[in-house]
């Protein structure tokens, strides 16, 4: 983890920030459910959210300044208008390090800056700021700021990456990586006219933790890229409305079951100038190849690489000069699924030792040491029945964050490296050696300072909108409360929300909700009540964040007078894979079946009218909502779904194989699930959005389910959004929500 690449030009807005206290994973309780807490609305005013409240209203989210680390030193940068302020860590003096009016005068600008551009520091005195087609990189000195060289890209370059080592920017135009530097020389490294060639972009559509495509060597010397071939893969039309004549654009897109992408992972020699490929032969043509790790001294590259299967992974080291294979460090398999996310970490005083992540081995995601590309030497250093991230190390400590105080609450631990690896895994796991950082309840955001000495603790809780501390890891004390948020919608009329717990539909689990009341709530009315619902992978809707990290529309709902109920089910995020992985094969089973249990707590509530309730949700939620709708006609009246799958088949290799393999392997599960056979069981109103350009879930889906309604005289509304892909955003996105919201109140209020 790079710790000091980290500034962006505005305030830092935590309404994601925060938690609950309450014990972790499986249910002790034997109450169907239990309430947390709830929030406290005295003394608030009597406004009325309005729909670009909702969308737009960025003023409503609590905010903090924000503040990282200057590169590896103990000073803290904030901004502060037009300045640009050092704060000593341990004393807390400022000063100005420097100013808009300085580094105009370093970039000899005849007007001078009146906005902050976005800029990082690459080292303590190395800071670089992006002005349209130009990086400027900049050295600070406590005399002044002064320009060291600046590197000009092309107008059309997209995935940009700066290497500091390199003083060089990679890039890709169409197709093709290039590199430009500081001194003005251009080099394609590619140069490919098959467009089915693609090189230096994100591949295989960004799962397995892949976001990039270009990955510079630690010394600069090196540029590794994906390249990767779609000739096999079949094209989908998306239909561009822009034309005079209307134009099909047609995209790569792999179905579950049909051919997909071949990747490879290159490497550019800048000095050699020539460019060399990893000589993968684990599996076939087919597999992932992700976590692209460098050896810290640049002579080697590990990658995780999968089968299409995804269920078995191995650990592989290659020689960056010529891309031979030297090793497999490990292997991992599950008959459900593999899903590698994270690289690994070289011990900064030590890269004989790296810190590996995996949730095969134990249950859940957990850290674990490997010595020597030795996987004997494999000990786990965090014996938490929870799922881990890394932070950081320093040589003594690791230090990681993780839902071992309860899986709604994120907290900052170190753990003593040499003592817990001196225990037998029975000991470890009965110890109680990791130290809990972070005293305050809540959901805590960490930036640490890069010897660990001391964090950025950025948090919030249900009724606490955002604070910001510098503590002292060493000595486990807070130095100083940095900014405190004020409440930016005390002036709105909300309703009471409520965190609790109900059970899993097969009694192993507390399920965490998030339950809205309608504001003035009266307990003898009968109100109506909205579920939203996402409940897919890589997802956690309830948190104890301010407000409980709920979307505005909630409380806007609630407003009008719904109660809104929200819960996450069995597949979703941070609670171990058993729980995640109960989806496997059958995904929306589990789900259901969670939600179910959810809803009919809800529908014990004397003021829940249970003649009214409503569905609403987008993507893998617009599955749940017509899965809902359809296998429970009796009690949902209204639904609304957004991009909804609706048969895994037309859904898109990567993903929907990890979950429900192909369709020639599970045919039985994939019919069990499909939407399409329960298009007849339509008995409420059905409401359909679809963006016409949607690249994530294809029209086929929803067009395909409309046919099936009309075949079955099912009524049913459809409603598309010309340019949207699959989300609607920016101001689009209030009209859409106006449209969501006005088919409850049609059909359900």
């Amino acid at each position: 983890m790079k710790l000091n690449k980290l500034i962006i030009i505005s305030s830092l807005s935590l309404i994601s920030i925060s938690a609950i206290g309450q014990d972790s994973h499986k249910s002790t309780s034997n109450n169907d459910t239990k309430i947390i807490e709830q929030s406290s609305y005295n003394n608030r005013g009597d406004k009325i959210l309005s729909m670009h409240d909702v969308i737009l209203g960025y003023n409503l989210s609590p905010r903090v300044k924000f503040t990282v680390w200057q590169g590896e030193t103990h000073s803290l940068v904030q901004f502060d208008k037009d300045k640009l302020i050092k704060i000593d860590a341990k004393t807390g003096k400022k000063e100005t390090l420097t100013s808009l009016q300085a580094i105009s005068n370093a970039l000899k600008l005849k007007k001078p800056l009146k906005l902050w551009s976005p800029i990082q520091f690459e080292d303590s005195h190395t800071m670089t700021m992006k002005r349209g087609r130009n990086l400027n990189v900049f050295n600070l000195t406590p005399s002044g700021i002064t320009l060291n060289y600046k590197i000009s890209t092309p107008s059309k370059s997209t995935n940009q990456h700066f290497s500091n080592s390199a003083k060089a920017i990679a890039y890709t135009i169409d197709n093709n990586l290039y590199i430009s530097d500081f001194k003005g020389n251009k080099t394609a490294v590619t140069s490919y006219k098959d467009k089915n060639l693609i090189c230096g972009q994100s591949v295989s559509r960004n799962e397995f933790g892949i976001t990039k495509g270009i990955f510079w060597s630690p010394d600069g010397s090196k540029l590794g890229f994906y390249k990767k071939d779609v000739t096999n893969v079949t094209d989908f039309p998306l239909f561009d409305i822009t034309t005079r004549t209307g134009t099909s654009r047609m995209i790569k897109y792999p179905m579950a079951g049909t051919p997909s992408e071949h990747v490879t992972f290159g490497i550019y020699d800048r000095t050699l100038a020539r460019t060399i490929y990893l000589k993968v032969t684990d599996f076939d043509q087919e597999r992932y190849i992700t976590n692209l790790t460098w050896s810290p001294d640049s002579k080697y590259i590990y990658a995780q690489i999968l089968n299409r299967g995804q269920n078995e992974m191995h650990l592989n080291k290659y020689d960056a000069n010529n891309g031979d294979f030297i090793k497999t460090i490990l292997t991992e398999k599950d008959d459900r699924y593999e899903e590698p996310m994270t690289p690994i970490v070289f011990m900064k005083n030590d890269p004989t030792k790296f810190i590996y992540s995996t949730n095969n081995r134990d249950g859940y995601y957990n850290l674990y040491l490997i010595s020597n590309d030795d996987v004997n030497t494999i000990k786990r250093i965090t014996p938490v029945d929870a799922d881990v991230a890394f932070v950081g190390e320093d040589g003594k400590y690791v230090y990681y964050t993780s839902a071992e105080v309860s899986p709604i609450e994120q907290h900052y631990f170190k753990i003593n490296i040499k003592k817990v690896c001196s225990l037998s895994k029975k000991e470890a796991s009965k110890s109680n050696i990791a130290e809990r950082l972070t005293p305050a309840e809540g959901w805590h955001n960490i930036i640490p300072s890069a010897d660990m000495k001391y964090f950025l603790d950025n948090y919030s809780s249900l009724n606490v909108p955002a604070v910001l501390d510098l503590r002292d890891a060493n000595k486990n004390k807070d130095i100083r409360e940095l900014d405190r948020a004020t409440c930016p919608d005390q002036e709105y009329n909300y309703g009471q929300i409520t965190l609790g717990t109900v059970k899993s539909a097969d009694g192993l689990y507390d399920n965490y909700y998030r339950l809205t009341k309608p504001a003035n709530f009266d307990p003898s009315k009968k109100y109506p009540m909205i579920l939203y619902v996402y409940g897919g992978p890589h997802s956690q809707l309830v948190k104890d964040t301010y407000l409980g990290s709920q979307r505005r529309w909630e409380m806007y709902m609630a407003q009008k007078g719904y109660v809104v109920f929200v819960m996450d089910n069995r597949g979703t995020l941070n609670r171990g894979a058993d729980f995640e992985k109960v989806i496997h094969g059958q995904c929306g089973q589990a789900e259901m079946a969670d939600q179910m249990v959810g809803v009919r707590m809800m529908m014990d509530k004397p003021w829940v009218d249970t003649t009214r309730i409503g569905v609403h949700g987008w993507s893998y939620g617009g599955f749940m909502t017509i899965s809902l709708l359809t296998n429970y006609p009796s009690v949902f009246k209204v639904a609304v779904a957004g991009g909804p799958v609706i048969d895994w088949k037309w859904y898109e290799v990567m993903y929907g194989e990890r979950y429900m393999d192909t369709p020639q392997e599970n045919p039985k599960g994939y019919a069990k699930v499909s939407l399409i056979n329960q298009a007849k069981n339509v008995k409420g109103k059905l409401l359909i959005i679809q963006g016409l350009i949607d690249n994530t879930v294809v029209r086929e889906n929803s067009y395909s389910f409309i046919r099936e309604c009309i075949k079955n005289q099912v009524p049913v509304d459809y409603f598309i959004y010309p340019r949207a892909e699959h989300n609607v955003r920016g101001v689009d996105r209030i009209h859409l929500m106006n449209k969501v919201s006005q088919y409850f109140e049609d059909y359900l209020k």
